[in-house]
């Protein structure tokens, strides 16, 4: 889903008082449960299993306790604090969000310079022609598809076609950086209101020498949400794709553009995302280890939103971290933009439990009132960002990884305050061990 600072687009409707809805948990559990048509909320051994324990659904998107059993433990920290520098694992933060002072302007330092262009799909490769939705209005056409029949995980989109695409690029370049030398970089998906963010901080921790010089690379995504969408088909498509496309075909414009050098050494190299960017971050990282070492991600879109569907995951980016939750398909047929084979996993098969572990370090973050199946035709089990992201922290340990995931308390998807209160610290956690 988009970037939403805002709110979710999508609210959904409650259904009246049903009774306890799980018995002998001990964690916070209101007596509704969300008006899902059709959805699997009783029997966890058949397809397409929601489990609803820990969720208050007296908010929208319902509120998730930290402490919910099925969640992997987390640090709870004091309200205001963060994780320490030094710190690994699952950690729980909020309510109170105060934006960090290098997330301000501050008097009297340095400034980096910000060199813009435009990309255009007459001029790429990869992605010629575009992805083009028709609807009314935002996201309309995905909120109102239908599904599959017996198959909620797969969304019918009758609407998308070839098109075009515009984008901007915005590329934040340190002060006294020196031309001609290789220079550790980020590349950030959908270029826009967390560019401001991102460029402040930026001028503010390197001045108090707590990053290296980075060169900053804020890429506009390709237009639309979801699926059926350019921006889908960018960032929910979990193969080496994106990080091709951005290899070949924006890294060199930058160069040329912005008359700087970047390194090729992927331990200064960092992928960041915001939701659908914030997974495309880590598919970058994942498919390309060579190219990407660190990842940094604001509630990412870990869940089953690829489009078109690619029978060797069909479950998309929830399988990264857990096994597709459905019976066993047919091969699908698809006409247009197919999808590269990922894997030689068996179908179903999550991503890192079955891996060698890759030289990822990642910080991610989800709030308690993050996306709860905003669509509501897709009850497959697989559209609960904070679940996505509990069992993306749970695989990870499991695998030995280097992170950080941070559950905040009084947060939405993408929240803005939790983003000013954290930045800093997860930029200097992600860049930690970093030779210069």
């Amino acid at each position: 889903m988009k970037w939403g600072v805002i709110a979710c687009t999508a609210v959904l409707s409650f259904a009246a008082d049903v009774g306890a809805a799980v018995a002998g948990q001990d964690v916070p559990v209101t007596t509704s449960v969300p008006a899902l048509p059709g959805a699997n909320t009783s029997d966890s051994a058949a397809a397409y299993y929601i489990d609803t324990s820990g969720l208050d659904f007296s908010t929208s998107p319902p509120t998730r306790d930290p402490l919910n059993p099925n969640y992997p433990p987390g640090d709870e920290l004091r309200d205001g604090a963060l994780p320490a520098l030094s710190d690994t694992g699952n950690f729980i933060i909020g309510p109170t969000h105060a934006p960090d002072a290098a997330t301000q302007e501050q008097p009297g330092v340095p400034k980096g310079r910000v060199v813009s262009f435009t990309m255009t799909s007459a001029d790429s490769l990869a992605y010629r022609p575009g992805l083009v939705r028709d609807e009314r209005t935002f996201n309309d056409a995905v909120h109102s598809a239908l599904v599959v029949p017996g198959d909620p995980s797969s969304l019918v989109i009758t609407t998308s076609h070839a098109g075009a695409w515009t984008r901007p690029v915005a590329v934040y370049v340190p002060h006294g950086y020196v031309a001609g030398s290789h220079a550790p970089f980020i590349v950030s998906g959908d270029s826009g209101e967390t560019d401001v963010i991102l460029f402040r901080t930026l001028d503010n921790l390197i001045a108090q020498h707590r990053l290296p010089p980075l060169i900053a690379i804020s890429i506009g995504n390709g237009g639309q949400d979801a699926q059926g969408s350019q921006r889908g088909r960018e960032y929910d498509t979990v193969s080496g794709t994106y990080a091709e496309w951005v290899e070949s075909e924006v890294l060199p414009l930058v160069e040329d553009v912005a008359h700087v050098r970047l390194t090729h050494d992927p331990n200064g190299r960092m992928a960041m995302g915001f939701s659908s960017s914030g997974a495309a971050a880590f598919t970058m990282a994942w498919f390309h280890p060579e190219f990407y070492h660190r990842v940094l991600a604001y509630s990412p879109t870990l869940i089953n939103q690829q489009w078109p569907h690619n029978p060797a995951l069909p479950g998309g980016a929830w399988e990264y971290h857990s096994a597709w939750p459905g019976p066993t398909r047919a091969r699908l047929e698809v006409s247009g933009f197919n999808l590269p084979h990922p894997t030689e996993l068996a179908p179903g098969a999550p991503l890192l439990p079955n891996s060698p572990r890759k030289p990822i370090r990642f910080w991610f973050e989800c709030g308690d009132r993050d996306l709860f199946y905003p669509v509501p035709a897709m009850t497959d089990g697989m559209h609960d960002w904070v679940l996505a992201s509990e069992n993306m922290a749970r695989a990870l340990a499991a695998a030995g990884y280097e992170y950080q995931y941070v559950f905040a308390r009084n947060a939405g998807h993408v929240d803005r305050a939790t983003l000013l209160q954290t930045l800093p610290a997860a930029l200097e956690w992600v860049w930690k061990g970093y030779n210069r």
